[in-house]
């Protein structure tokens, strides 16, 4: 009896062990040149560095680093998920004191030339009482 319940109990756990789905989205892994309108701040310009994480993506979800790089603004680190064509970002100042970290939401398609593009709305909840912003970004 104890061996039968022992071999239930193998079965059963094995199940857990299986190995996720091969990641078979599209990489959207690059360098991308963003203009970007925000509403405190106004117009700017960014460079966007997204880097696949192949061990946290599996089947059309693609799992990113993410780097956002603006003058006289510094750095913005984040990550990135993707679904199709969608992308959902996290990003923050390395300042904490600035408060100026939010989610956005980009649409990513090729461009004309062939080359990878996204618009992004983003929405930072505490940034100067609230912010949001656009940003175009096109693949370098």
């Amino acid at each position: 009896m104890k061996k039968l319940a022992a071999v239930l109990a193998l079965f059963a756990c094995s199940g857990l062990a299986q190995a996720k789905p091969a990641f078979t989205g599209p990489d959207y892994s690059g360098v991308y040149e963003c203009t970007g309108l925000d509403a405190h701040e106004g117009k700017y310009t960014g460079t966007v560095t997204m880097k696949l994480v192949p061990e946290q993506s599996t089947g059309d979800h693609g799992a990113y680093g993410f780097k956002l790089e603006v003058p006289e603004y510094g750095a913005y680190l984040g990550h990135a998920v993707a679904e199709g064509n969608k992308l959902a970002i996290h990003f923050a100042l390395k300042d904490p004191s600035t408060k100026d970290y939010g989610t956005g939401i980009a649409t990513i398609k090729k461009g004309k030339d062939g080359k990878l593009a996204f618009s992004k709305f983003y929405y930072e909840p505490e940034y100067k009482g609230g912010n949001t912003g656009s940003e175009e970004c096109a693949q370098k």
